[in-house]
């Protein structure tokens, strides 16, 4: 429904002040901010245009969409940005200075304009910006590869968490926990998507450092997708009639 940032990637830049632990700086704060309002402004736009790729399913999109009010709308997909994308990002950048190097979020202006327009005509490709990391040797694949891993690792717990918060409100017969299955489904997408071993994808960089994380890794994913978007295909995170 909705192909995530395509190009999570790290590159070597020259860091403009010494490297600490856990940093940031104005720049990444402001860039990691556009980013995030203009990704929740796609997401917003998106996902009721998105209902006809449902059409055969009357419990999905639609009815969960048409029963929020336009605040809460707004609220699941600021959410959306923020633990699929945001939190992604910042996964990879902590890891990576926990081990001592540089890193830090940058926009890319085209990518965030391209998102925009394409949620207007109707799909969403998004490409708001990544993490750079700078003074990590190429050929170190352990910590490429963990640094990379913890991306869709938050999105596991973000996407997991949403989920038994889907079953809570589920059980106390609140309808609001369909919202919540919605956000376990895109963040399932998310990490599933990036752990495709192809180009500038997290999956390339975990896969050359251990094909059994890997292989773990995207299994718990996809299974949180499909179990996500199945749930709320069948309104009911248990799935039980």
């Amino acid at each position: 429904m909705i192909p995530p940032n395509p190009s999570y990637t790290y590159n070597f830049v020259t860091p403009s002040a010494p490297r600490r632990r856990f940093s940031t700086s104005r720049r990444e704060l402001l860039e990691i901010g556009i980013a995030y309002v203009v990704l929740t402004i796609d997401l917003a736009i998106i996902l009721p245009q998105a209902s006809f790729l449902f059409s055969g399913s009357a419990n999905l999109v639609p009815s969960v969409i048409g029963a929020l009010t336009t605040p809460l709308f707004v609220a699941v997909a600021a959410l959306a940005a923020l633990s699929g994308f945001i939190a992604h990002e910042l996964a990879h950048k902590f890891v990576a200075q926990s081990h001592g190097f540089w890193a830090e979020f940058r926009m890319y202006p085209t990518g965030l304009l391209l998102s925009f327009v394409t949620a207007l005509v109707g799909f969403l490709w998004a490409a708001p910006g990544a993490t750079v990391v700078s003074g990590m040797d190429p050929r170190d694949r352990a910590n490429w590869g963990r640094t990379s891993l913890a991306g869709p690792m938050a999105n596991v717990a973000f996407g997991t968490a949403f989920y038994l918060g889907a079953i809570g409100l589920y059980l106390v017969g609140s309808g609001l926990f369909s919202a919540l299955l919605l956000l376990a489904y895109i963040n399932g997408w998310f990490g599933t998507f990036n752990l495709i071993p192809l180009g500038p994808l997290d999956g390339r960089k975990v896969l050359r450092w251990d094909r059994r994380a890997w292989v773990g890794s995207i299994v718990v994913c996809g299974t949180l997708a499909v179990a996500g978007l199945w749930a709320y295909s069948i309104s009911t995170p248990l799935f039980v009639r």
